[in-house]
């Protein structure tokens, strides 16, 4: 607040390297939104009290109060002043109100780019530290409750923020809920140990420890104050997708609760949702009435001996009376369960002493289960230390009756050792044994796991891009859809495909690539390079190892679940999940990156170098790796690359690898390769949806380097394809390129540069409805030259690529001249049977023509050889145009007139409007025409208010003759006095033909003599 933020920073912020042309306008309007939504009453196009300009930039002026984020610095600045006075009970009040201006994420709902991303997660964790230290200064003053509400925010929004967890389970537990407290370690325990694969840190413990040992006290006192305004938590994700697993687990817990014994393990790679699976498990049987007990194993040779057996037989020691337990543990028994001073005992040694504990365990459990069934759950069986897994082999094959156990261990990452692999062969012998592998979530169940982890509803592509970066993995798909959901991305599927790793996936990962060596890590880090799949050969060029050695490599890769072979293929392989390759990545240091790709790069081309299917992937390598690569190398290969996918119809794409091309010959000093690909470029947009603002500067620099070559043809086919962009967007000072290509050609020698110019300045004289000029401008030049035909005075013909539809130009403005049989001749050559594009353009030619000849029928005729030939991804542009043609015709047919205006309206207000397109002010027109066709002459009256309005907001103007004929048959339909209607009739009739728009003068003649 209050220093000045530049729009070119708010561009940034926004949308980072995708901000469209239009960021500006778009940035000017989110600033007028904005202003009324904090100042309702401010008049449209006011600066208002608090958003102000200053230059080009914006500084927001707000007094106190206003800003919650300045009000919850101020009141933390305030806590601090009180605490260096030793006002304790009035720093925690600042504390208190500070914390409660939050309600969540900073910017949460909100859609911001990379950029922003740090700014946001640096306010969130000033609320973090804040908590934090809410939390001592609460429980120091015994008012923990004052600070529970925030903290368990907090908590949810930050659920490996370890001093958050600390606070909350502190608080809790002085507030005399110590089963809450217990649960929130347990929670942050099971997800640090399942999801990172660490322990919970020396705080977390010793907050545990606290909670544990604290004696039962008076509850501290609490306050009156409703928790109505709590702020709620993330939605808990629950269990999806594993309804078949979870009933297996309830057929073992069905077994011990019927006098039976029950013994299932769960296995699967990391992050399958196994601990989630167990946990549900174990909340059916304690709702069925059995004794749970649970323990986890933990990884490090630091933990103790039997260590989840010691968690599981204290509980099972607890629910027993007081005489049963004095008996325990005065035997074998209380060796394991109590700490003793037994330094003078005789030292317990052999394994005929180890058989009478483990004997000694199921007689214990045996009683146990007989006065209440009993589910031990052993979670992360993969890190089991010998003597615990001794005792679970032997507790398994003697499971006394009334007893159920389910254990969980990772199948990769690490893999199951050959002990623990014997005894789990051992367990599977049993009768009672069940085996569940959890697999990858199915795409429906992708969805609702985003559905219940975010509370949004995911749409189609969204689901189906996290389903494919994750591979169906639980946790890695709720950190990517937590991630997504927090930059406001949910709604935006190209944003999840771009959107990074979630820090917990790739600390994951890095745990797992600790342990291999340097030629491992390296080999990974090519394969991640390559991409999600990865072929061998390619693999082992780029690695400079032979097949049989890459082989040998990737053994522990495929060990440590990183990569896998295919079903089908062994020799084919690929990553688990794409977010392992990409946190695979980020681990790779940026030069070591770099030289990475210019080896991949090297490799495809030594294997494939004639391959066009790869020209794509080959400039993408060569682009990453910079200066190591040859520039004319790379710049060749990516003109190639621009070629391809402009082959393939996907321009954006084609766009980026041309820019590409031209940015890096221009840094190289590559005059030649630069106008080569920003002339591929010129070529691309106009097959697309039009030209955007980054197509302008690039096509205005292609023109200066053609000028500086000496190339004066170029230079005008270049500046010519400039204009045609600034008239299909009605840029307001069109004029002024219009003029220069103009004289240039009056002045030039060239006979191409002069078609260029007349063709331009009739161009401009049909924009601003002068036809007869415009007729004779398009008629006047040499039907070879426009043909391409290269005259003995030039050596560059015609660009076809700005030429190829000045046919369909001529034929309009002869049909506006008066002569619309010779139009439709013009452009029949282009309804061909092979070329759909050809086709495309030949209807929207035709199309206009007729609309402006009045003929429905001959539009719908048009639209039946459209429809059959189809266009695809062609020409969308063009599309938009003929929809609303023939919603114009279908009006007019009696096909429910006023439905089909109202859906005209609505695809124009989305194509045409805003920003403004060439023909907007006509198809305001049509849309009258529809409404009158209707019988709604109030729609009519508003649309042609709208038609006149665009034609004097953007001076193109060669729809006034139509319109002033449809105020006209306005006034007609409004049974206006007759002479009113025929005044208005030849006035149309007289401008008309003033213009030369002969056809839509004899229409009004038409009108007059109706009437």
């Amino acid at each position: 607040m209050g220093h000045p933020v530049s729009t070119r920073e708010l561009i940034d912020l926004i949308w980072a390297d995708d901000a469209p042309a239009s960021a500006l306008n778009l940035i000017q309007k989110y600033i007028g939104a904005l202003r009324r939504v904090l100042e309702p009453a401010v008049p449209a196009r006011a600066a208002g009290t608090y958003l102000l300009r200053r230059g080009n930039a914006y500084v927001f002026s707000a007094g106190p109060g206003t800003l919650d984020l300045v009000t919850f610095r101020e009141l933390l600045e305030a806590a601090d002043a009180a605490l260096a006075r030793q006002a304790r009970e009035v720093a925690l009040d600042h504390y208190v109100k500070a914390l409660g201006l939050w309600c969540g994420p900073a910017a949460d709902g909100l859609s911001y780019g990379p950029t922003a991303m740090p700014i946001f997660a640096a306010l969130d964790d000033e609320f973090y530290a804040a908590c934090a230290a809410a939390a001592d200064l609460a429980v120091s003053l015994r008012r923990p409750e004052r600070v529970i509400p925030p903290l368990q925010l907090a908590a949810s929004m930050a659920p490996f923020h370890e001093p958050v967890h600390t606070g909350l389970i502190t608080a809790l537990g002085v507030a005399g809920r110590q089963a809450e407290a217990l649960s929130v370690f347990h929670a942050v325990r099971d997800r640090l140990a399942e999801e990172l694969g660490i322990d919970p840190g020396s705080a977390l413990q010793a907050a545990h420890l606290r909670v544990l040992t604290q004696s039962p006290e008076s509850p501290v006192v609490t306050s009156t104050d409703s928790e109505g305004d709590r702020a709620p938590a993330r939605q808990a994700a629950g269990l999806v997708g594993r309804g078949e697993e979870l009933g297996v687990l309830r057929q073992s817990i069905e077994a011990a609760l019927t006098g039976r014994t029950g013994l299932a393990v769960v296995e699967g790679e990391p992050g399958a949702g196994k601990t989630r699976l167990l946990e549900e498990a174990a909340a059916a049987a304690d709702q069925r009435g059995a004794l749970v007990v649970w323990a986890s194993c933990l990884e490090g040779d630091g933990t103790p001996s039997m260590w989840p057996w010691e968690q599981a037989l204290t509980v099972v020691l607890d629910s027993l009376p007081a005489l049963a337990r004095e008996k325990w543990l005065a035997g074998e028994l209380g060796r394991l369960l109590e700490s003793r001073d037994d330094e003078a005992a005789p030292p317990v040694s052999g394994g005929r002493a180890q058989f009478r504990l483990f004997e000694q365990v199921v007689t214990f459990i045996g009683q146990a289960s007989a006065e209440r069934p009993t589910l031990i759950v052993l979670d992360d069986l993969q890190w089991i230390d010998t003597a615990s897994l001794q005792l679970f082999g032997h507790l398994a094959g003697r499971l006394p009756t009334g007893t159920a156990i389910i254990g969980a261990l990772r199948d990769r990452a690490p893999t199951p050792g050959p002990d623990l692999s014997r005894v789990l062969a051992a367990a599977s012998r049993l009768p009672s044994h069940r085996r569940i592998q959890l697999g990858p979530l199915s795409l429906t169940d992708v969805a609702e796991l985003i559905r219940r982890e975010t509370g949004q509803e995911p749409g189609a592509d969204i689901a189906r891009n996290i389903h494919v970066r994750t591979a169906g993995n639980p946790f890695f798909v709720r950190e990517l859809s937590r991630l997504l959901s927090d930059r406001g991305a949910l709604s935006d599927g190209d944003a999840s495909a771009r959107a990074g790793v979630p820090s917990t996936v790739r600390d994951v990962v890095r745990d797992r690539m600790a342990g291999l060596d340097e030629s491992a890590r390296d080999l990974l880090r090519v394969a991640a390079l390559i991409g999600r799949d990865v072929d061998l050969g390619l693999l082992a060029r780029a690695a400079g190892v032979g097949i049989a050695d890459c082989l040998e490599h990737l053994e522990p890769l495929r060990a440590l679940g990183l990569l896998e072979t295919g079903p089908e293929d062994p020799f084919s392989w690929r990553f688990a999940h794409d977010l392992v390759r990409e946190s695979v990545m980020e681990t790779t240091a940026r030069l070591r990156a770099v030289r990475l790709h210019l080896r991949v790069a090297d490799a495809l081309e030594e294997g494939q170098a004639d391959d066009e299917s790869v020209i794509e992937r080959l400039a993408f390598h060569l682009c990453a790796a910079g200066p190591l690569a040859d520039p004319v190398r790379t710049v060749e290969a990516l003109k190639r690359a621009g070629r391809r996918a402009a082959t393939k119809l996907a321009f954006a794409a084609a766009d980026r690898h041309l820019e590409s091309a031209a940015q890096i010959a221009r840094t190289a000093g590559l005059p030649e390769l630069e106008l080569s690909a920003l002339s591929l470029l010129a070529i691309a947009p106009r097959r697309q949806a039009g030209f955007g603002g980054t197509t302008f500067d690039l096509l205005e620099r292609a023109e200066h380097l053609a000028r500086q070559l000496g190339r004066e043809v170029d230079a005008a086919g270049l500046l010519f394809a400039r204009l045609f962009g600034a008239y299909t967007f009605l840029e307001w000072d069109r004029v002024r390129l219009v003029r220069r290509l103009y004289e240039q050609g009056e002045a030039s020698c060239d006979p191409v540069v002069r078609v260029y110019g007349r063709q331009a300045w009739g161009l401009h004289q049909w924009d601003i409805g002068n036809i007869g000029e415009a007729y004779r401008c398009f008629t006047a030049n040499n039907p070879a030259l426009l043909e391409g035909v290269v005259s003995s005075h030039s050596e560059t013909p015609i660009r076809r690529d700005v030429s190829g539809e000045w046919p369909g130009w001529h034929a309009v403005v002869t049909a506006l001249h008066g002569d619309v049989e010779t139009a439709g001749t013009i452009i029949d050559k282009w309804n061909g049977p092979d070329d759909s594009y050809a086709v495309a353009t030949w209807a929207y030619y035709t199309t206009i023509i007729a609309t402006m000849a009045g003929d429905a029928g001959w539009v719908m005729r048009t639209i039946e050889r459209w429809m059959a030939v189809g266009t695809g991804l062609a020409a969308i542009q063009q599309e938009h145009y003929i929809r609303l043609n023939w919603y114009w015709a279908r009006a007019l047919t009696g096909d429910d007139p006023a439905g089909i205006a109202a859906e005209a309206e609505q695809l124009l207000a989305g194509t045409l409007v805003d920003p403004p397109r060439w023909g907007v002010a006509y198809h305001h027109a049509l849309s009258a025409e529809m409404w009158l066709a209707a019988g709604m002459t109030d729609e009519a009256g508003t649309a042609l208010d709208r038609a006149d309005q665009a034609l004097d907001a953007y001076g193109q103007r060669y729809a006034e003759g139509l319109v002033l004929l449809l105020r006209a048959r306005l006034l007609h339909a409004r049974s206006e006095p007759a002479e009113v209607v025929r005044a208005a009739a030849e006035q149309a009739r007289d401008r008309s033909n003033e213009r030369g728009s002969h056809l839509f003068a004899r229409r009004a003649e038409t009108f007059l003599a109706e009437l």
